[in-house]
């Protein structure tokens, strides 16, 4: 076992060299420009040598039962969109339209749906009805990609956020029995840490700099949606109640809810990017990249911590899904209105307004 993993992770260092170097030759990278500010072109392959050391996995290693073969055909559609959208900036209506076949084909292939929303409104369970099952998981899935894809805009957040996550599925897995599950979760960790290191710039320094690129955000969105369905929709018992779920990709959803809510508030389209996430208001409250990307990790585990430690103790859904709406809107509020609340602060304690600043580097772009 212990041996896989280090496999993983030795092949996902070696496939970020082979790709970056073959990105670089097909024009595969990120400039920048208006809304990215790094320095020099940055190759995006980050996801791509994630998901190649996945197969790669799977081939070498086939007791550990890596993918599916539906997972593995539905990941690739949706690796390679991504890669073309990375090379020539397909639309986002495009994008959409794959995504929601990719969503119909694990509904009608798969049996990959959300059937259920367990005990949300208290002692009745929620059964969805087929037509009702299709749109939810439609948007479901469609969400939570494009929710890990927003949240890709400072050094090390997606695949922090993702790790969180992973984490704590593989956890909730391990605890309930299903070890297949639970190895993968931890592969899809290890397999992201080399691109963490290069995309920080450890060891090598920026001059090695990676992004994961929409690719990589795709297949990362895609992969926890896929697996938050397995562990929520079970023929028989599951992991864990579908409210958990939510708490386990709290930010990331929060986030994008958050600012699409306020582009359409706006008058504005709510796929129109801009830089109004929480890592830029991080950022423009004077906040270095690693301490937004500290700050936002922390959140993130502490949500996931509390729904599993809710969902261990058995604490009612309801309590847990009123809970979770509660402090999305208290997220909400302090996001709408985060100038006012820092100057009404810097008055009572008498402290000096830090001064805006526009983010020194940026991870690959946000489309949505």
């Amino acid at each position: 076992m212990t041996s896989a993993f280090f496999f993983v992770f030795i092949t996902s260092f070696c496939m970020l060299f082979i790709c970056r170097k073959l990105a670089k030759a097909v024009g595969l990278v990120d400039k920048p420009n208006a809304r990215k500010h790094h320095q020099g072109v940055i190759p995006l392959v980050g996801g791509v040598s994630i998901f190649l050391t996945l197969i790669v996995t799977s081939f070498l290693f086939p007791q550990l039962k890596v993918v599916s073969p539906l997972f593995l055909s539905c990941a690739t559609i949706l690796v390679v969109t991504g890669v073309i959208d990375d090379r020539y900036d397909i639309s986002f209506k495009a994008r959409l339209i794959i995504q929601t076949i990719i969503s119909l084909v694990m509904i009608g292939v798969g049996n990959k749906s959300l059937h259920s929303l367990g005990y949300l409104m208290g002692s009745d369970v929620i059964e969805l009805s087929v037509v009702s099952s299709v749109v939810i998981t439609v948007l479901g899935i469609i969400g939570a990609i494009n929710a890990f894809n927003m949240v890709d805009g400072i050094d090390g957040l997606l695949g922090g956020l993702a790790s969180v996550t992973f984490g704590a599925l593989g956890f909730v897995f391990l605890i309930n029995g299903n070890r297949d599950l639970a190895i993968f979760c931890g592969l899809m960790v290890t397999a992201m840490m080399p691109y963490i290191l290069l995309n920080m710039g450890f060891p090598l320094g920026r001059r090695f700099k990676v992004f994961m690129g929409d690719a990589g955000s795709i297949f990362i969105g895609f992969t926890v949606i896929w697996l938050l369905i397995e562990a929520t929709q079970g023929p028989n018992a599951t992991p864990i109640r579908p409210v958990t779920a939510l708490w386990m990709i709290a930010i990331p959803l929060m986030d994008m809810a958050t600012i699409m809510i306020r582009r359409i508030r706006k008058g504005h389209s709510p796929f129109k990017p801009d830089r109004e996430h929480l890592h830029h208001i991080c950022q423009r409250l004077g906040m270095s990249n690693h301490m937004a990307l500290f700050i936002i990790c922390l959140m993130a585990s502490i949500m996931a911590g509390v729904g599993i430690g809710a969902d261990m103790a058995q604490i009612p859904e309801s309590v847990m899904f009123i809970s979770f709406l509660c402090i999305f809107s208290v997220y909400f509020f302090v996001i709408s209105h985060i100038w006012r609340i820092t100057t009404l602060v810097h008055r009572i304690f008498k402290v000096r307004k830090p001064a805006i600043s526009e983010p020194s580097s940026s991870d690959s772009v946000t489309n949505l």
